[in-house]
């Protein structure tokens, strides 16, 4: 059995080029999902009625539907219409806009539990909307729903599995491709999901220390739960 498992030793630069790919599509789709999130929820608190009916179309229509046949639609839907995307664009743009939605649920959760003394305090002290957004809202609801921003980062890491199937070499795509010469399905696999577990573990930790370090006094999270879903739980208690 041991030399099965040397057999894919030959395989780290794979691997790692993989979990670098894989550790690219996340953050820069999280990026775009934090913007997308962001606008859906201030949209949908907006006086103006179009753009509440704009963002709850976007956010059921993300929602209820799965991520999968969104990353196809784009992928190979929009080549139909003269659009035509790379596997690594593509995947970035539609796990961004999929978590962007949940994210504008979660930012919609955290504007609202600014208590609504606080904006008539300050609207009576004379600040503008958008002093009172940036200055009083937007502090304490970063603070509200950081544990839920991080939960989406860690699910959208683990959500780059799908890229696979519009051929990304990210972290399963180059498992498959790997077991398919080797034929080693177990050390294969198991080497991508330790891969996960990494990488996912990491992402948490670093959310972690910047918790510690943005947020006054400290948003401090709990050792046990310094991994993935960890702050599913926290946010449940929130």
């Amino acid at each position: 059995m041991s030399y099965q498992w040397l057999t894919l030793w030959g395989y780290v630069p794979d691997f790692m080029r993989a979990a670098w790919l894989t550790l690219q599509v996340t953050l820069l789709a999280f990026g775009l999902s934090l913007v997308l999130g962001l606008l859906a929820a201030l949209a949908g608190a907006s006086r103006v009625g179009l753009l509440r009916v704009a963002a709850s179309a976007y956010i059921e229509l993300i929602r209820n539907t799965p991520v999968l046949l969104q990353i196809f639609i784009v992928f190979f839907g929009l080549p139909s219409l003269g659009i035509n995307l790379n596997a690594y664009t593509a995947g970035v743009i539609a796990l961004g806009v999929n978590v962007g939605a949940y994210l504008a649920e979660v930012f919609r959760a955290g504007i609202q539990s600014v208590p609504r003394g606080q904006l008539e305090a300050a609207s009576i002290l004379g600040l503008e909307r958008s002093q009172i957004f940036i200055e009083i809202v937007l502090p304490q609801a970063a603070r509200a729903v950081y544990p839920a921003i991080v939960n989406n980062l860690i699910q959208l890491l683990l959500g780059t599995s799908l890229l696979s199937a519009i051929a990304l070499p990210e972290l399963t795509g180059t498992a498959t491709v790997i077991n398919s010469r080797t034929l080693l399905y177990l050390q294969t696999f198991t080497v991508t999901l330790i891969a996960y577990l990494v990488l996912s573990n990491c992402l948490s930790w670093l959310a972690g220390q910047i918790g510690v370090r943005v947020f006054h006094p400290p948003l401090v999270l709990k050792k046990r739960t310094r991994r993935p879903f960890f702050v599913a739980r926290q946010a449940n208690r929130t």
